[in-house]
Order: structure tokens, then C-alpha cells, then sequence
């Protein structure tokens, strides 16, 4: 057994779930009458994955042609990819832009198999901020009823109107509020060094979340822009990789979390152009690619907790778990998975209750065919090593008995 509470896994271990829960952990065998038993037959089990940054909703790498999807071909795909995750042995997400409560439900009720969803529901974008996707021609703001892509985000533009559509989100249920603070790769018309929503904007939507007991989640690219978001409250940044020190110690001395994404820009660079990511997208996509793993080691230094996110769009999101190993060439293993366990639980507000093997806690477990923390591989080529996933004491996959 293996969780970040361990450098190494615990040899000879038993757990036993009841409910839904983990009910006792033991360092030796455990015996209830009438029980299940799965003997996993010396492999690895650990807390089921979190990504604490995906777009369930977003099945086209160029946006664009999310127009032409109606909420029921998008409800669909999305089916789709969230089994995937699944599959992955991703037992919980969160969704930073597209996703809403009638999904979150949906997995919930088990109508549709996937992770168990956090979602921020719209993105809060200013006019011509990275998550106004309308074409330069195009008016009016299209009704959010009408298709995946309007279903991605919400204009607003001044302190009254962010704060009603900050209110909105969370009236809908967001967990989290997601705001766009920087440019973006995916977006067509606004710059990767922008600096988006004024000061009384921004703190503005910080206290609409506080005052549900929530927190901001913001885009942010680069140091005065995640300065910008981190001086107004916002909690957790996500991207960052244009993070310098001064940035990353402020981030440090407000207990903010930062989430890389790096697996979107290194899959973007080799088949952006393949999948229809715009000219400019690629462009743009230059300036954050060779600054990944740098922004890593810069939060390291200065003592940030780092989250793990995988960002990714379209027919790119097969390589989710391709994150580990990216994470890999700056961390240690134990630690890429702590991000992907125990520090994102931290994110959610889910501490003890996610990302751990303990008494009391989800019962959301895999089996790995081997030690990760040897090899971080074992957790890619579609879940191919992990035998068995288990999401809040339900067997999704056991190959084991």
C-alpha cells in the first residue's frame, strides 16, 4: 500500500472498504465474514488519481468547431472522454471551464461512468479576454444554451457585472470559480502577455467566491499576471509558466498552489497543426513551451505546493497521464504523485477524504502492476497497468479475479 504519507509502499498490507469508504488499513491480513476479497497478488495500491485541471467538455483542440455542437452531441463526447479518465485511473477531475452540474450528476447518480467531478462551470473572461472566443466579426455574446463552445465561458465586463456572473456560477453549483487573468495558447485575438480584469474586477469575483466558501481558481501565464491574481486572493494559479522568483515567493507567502499543465504544450507542439490548432495558436504555443519545467523548478525553490493538471483539448486528451512522466524530469516520483494525490485533494478542500489510503477516506483506489514510484511509466498507455480501479468502494475494472 502506498500513499504520500509513505517514501516507499507498505509490503503485506490489507485494507478493507465498507460503504464506500475505507474502513481499517492493517499491516497484516484482515478478516470479515461474508467480505469480497481481492488479492492484487504483490502489486502496488494507491489513492486514485486527481487531474485538478481538464476540460471534459472540450472534444475539439481549435474551439471554433465546438460552435457547431449542441449540448446533447457535446453531453455525448463528453461521456466519452470522461470514461477514458476513468479508465486512466483518474477517480476524481476538475473541470476549470465547460462542465456543469447536471454532468457532475450525472457520474454521481452513475448514469454515466467517470470521475468524480469538481466543476467551475463558465470561465469569467472580459471582453476580448482568453475565454472570448468570438470571431472578430461577431457581435453579441450567443446564448449559453446554445453549444459546447457557449457553454465554455462567460463575458463580463465591470465590478456589477462580475459579480453577477460570479453569482451565477456558483447559484449553478461551481465548486470553484475559474477566471482567465492572462492570455492564452487556444484563444484567437488576445496576447499570451495581456494582463486581464482590473483590480476592483477581479477582487470583486474573489469575495463573491469567499463568500460561498470557495476560492478562485485564475489563468495565468505570466509574473505580473499571476502577481495581478495572487495580490487580488486568488488561490490557486493555473499554468504559470512564465512564473519568475519574486512571483513564486508571493505565490509561497499566501499558501497559493500553482498547477502546471505542461503535457498540453509539449502534445500541442507535436500535433497541433495535425488537429486544426489555429496559426496564431501555434504561435503562440512557442513562448510557454520551453518554459515548463523551469516554472517547476522556480516554485520549488520558493517553496510553492504545486497541484497536478493536464489541460488538455480534444484528441490530445489520450495523453493525460503523459503528465507524470513530463513532472518526472524536475521531481521526484513520490512527489509527482503526491501532486496528483494529496496535494490536489489539499486544492479541493478534500483533505483526508481524497488522495489517501486511510481510515474514513473514499474508498478510491488502483492497482498498479508494479511500484510507480520505480517507474512513473506504469501509469500510461490508457491504464493498461492498473488492473483494477475502484471509484467510492465500486469496482469500475478488476482483472484480477
Amino acid at each position: 500500500v502506498w500513499d504520500a504519507t509513505r517514501r516507499e509502499p507498505g509490503e503485506g498490507c490489507s485494507v478493507a472498504v465498507e460503504d464506500g469508504t475505507i474502513k481499517e488499513v492493517s499491516g497484516g491480513p484482515l478478516t470479515f465474514p461474508g467480505a469480497q476479497l481481492v488479492d492484487v497478488g504483490g502489486r502496488t495500491l494507491m489513492p486514485g488519481l486527481i487531474d485538478c485541471h481538464c476540460h471534459v467538455t472540450m472534444s475539439e483542440l481549435n474551439l471554433q468547431r465546438l460552435e457547431n455542437d449542441p449540448l446533447t452531441l457535446m453531453t455525448a463526447k463528453t461521456a466519452k472522454i470522461m470514461s477514458d479518465m476513468l479508465d486512466r485511473g483518474f477517480t476524481t477531475v476538475r473541470d476549470c471551464a465547460g462542465a456543469d452540474w447536471g454532468l457532475a450528476e450525472a457520474v454521481e447518480q452513475r448514469l454515466l461512468p467517470g470521475p468524480r467531478l469538481y466543476y467551475s462551470g463558465r470561465a469569467l473572461t472580459q471582453t476580448g479576454g482568453h475565454a472570448d472566443l468570438r470571431r472578430r466579426t461577431q457581435g453579441i455574446e450567443p446564448c449559453a444554451c446554445s453549444s459546447a463552445l457557449t457553454h465554455y465561458s462567460s463575458i463580463a465586463d465591470g465590478v456589477p457585472e462580475v459579480r453577477r456572473a460570479a453569482r451565477e456560477e456558483l447559484r449553478k453549483g461551481a465548486n470553484q470559480i475559474k477566471v482567465m487573468v492572462s492570455g492564452g495558447v487556444a484563444s484567437p485575438n488576445d496576447p499570451i502577455d495581456s494582463k486581464q480584469y482590473s483590480v476592483e474586477e477581479l477582487r470583486a469575483i474573489v469575495e463573491e467566491a469567499e463568500s460561498w466558501n470557495t476560492y478562485v481558481a485564475a489563468h495565468a501565464y505570466t509574473a505580473p499576471a499571476i502577481t495581478h491574481a495572487l495580490e487580488c486572493g486568488a488561490r490557486t494559479i493555473e499554468h504559470g509558466n512564465l512564473i519568475d522568483k519574486k512571483a513564486a515567493k508571493l505565490a509561497a507567502s499566501k499558501g497559493a498552489y500553482v498547477v502546471p499543465t505542461l503535457v498540453a504544450y509539449r502534445a500541442m507542439d507535436k500535433a497541433g497543426r495535425e488537429l486544426g490548432l489555429p496559426k496564431v495558436g501555434i504561435e503562440k504555443l512557442q513562448d510557454v513551451l520551453v518554459a515548463g519545467l523551469e516554472s517547476v523548478e522556480i516554485c520549488l525553490a520558493a517553496g510553492v505546493k504545486l497541484g497536478f493538471g493536464s489541460d488538455l483539448l480534444g484528441a490530445l486528451q489520450e495523453h493525460q497521464s503523459l503528465e507524470f512522466s513530463i513532472r518526472a524530469e524536475a521531481q521526484p516520483a513520490h512527489d509527482v504523485l503526491a501532486s496528483a494525490t494529496v496535494i490536489n485533494a489539499e486544492i479541493l478542500g478534500k483533505e483526508g477524504e481524497l488522495g489517501v489510503v486511510a481510515p474514513g477516506s473514499r474508498a478510491d483506489l488502483i492497482v498498479v502492476d508494479g511500484n510507480p514510484l520505480e517507474d512513473l511509466n506504469l501509469l500510461q498507455e490508457q491504464g493498461r497497468h492498473i488492473p483494477l480501479i475502484m471509484k467510492g468502494g465500486a469496482l469500475h475494472k478488476n482483472l484480477l479475479n
